[in-house]
């Protein structure tokens, strides 16, 4: 598997992965519906963010984007988004994302990671941002409105990194 930087020639093999994974109303709070043009506002970051693209054999089969949490006094600390291909799950490419992005924001010299709105349904990646030393430090109680769960409530999930 490689991990890069996307370019622009990757967006129409990443549209289909963040339609599906938002279609789908278990994991992102983006609205559904989005043109591609729509969702790569939401997705495609700009520096100091990045977003990459995980590659097997040729084929864009997750993404990624890490930058600042917050602007300016909040620059400090980091913040990521990962999608898979529903057709690649369970493949370690989402713990391998997560590597990536945990030591990217080491090397930009982020002093920690957080991430404001992980489902608390979504089991697997729950136990995937444990496994990588991520703490769950609140949850938001029926923050978010599942598909099949109705409301669950967002952890907000936090590692130190230096």
């Amino acid at each position: 598997m490689e991990i890069r930087p996307a370019s622009e020639a990757d967006w129409p093999a990443i549209y289909p992965i963040f339609a599906a994974i938002v279609e789908a109303g278990e994991t992102y709070a983006y609205p559904v519906g989005l043109t591609s043009e729509e969702a790569r506002g939401f997705w495609m970051q700009s520096p100091p963010a990045i977003t990459v693209v995980a590659i097997v054999d040729g084929a864009v089969v997750g993404t990624a984007n890490v930058g600042p949490n917050r602007p300016a006094r909040g620059s400090h600390v980091s913040t990521a988004s990962f999608m898979v291909s529903p057709d690649h799950s369970g493949k370690g490419i989402g713990r391998a994302l997560g590597d990536w992005a945990l030591s990217w924001a080491r090397e930009q010299g982020y002093r920690s990671m957080q991430f404001n709105a992980v489902v608390e349904t979504n089991t697997a990646a729950v136990a995937l941002w444990h496994k990588l030393g991520f703490q769950i430090i609140g949850t938001v109680p029926e923050a978010f409105d599942s598909t099949s769960h109705g409301l669950v409530g967002l952890h907000v999930m936090y590692q130190r990194l230096h």
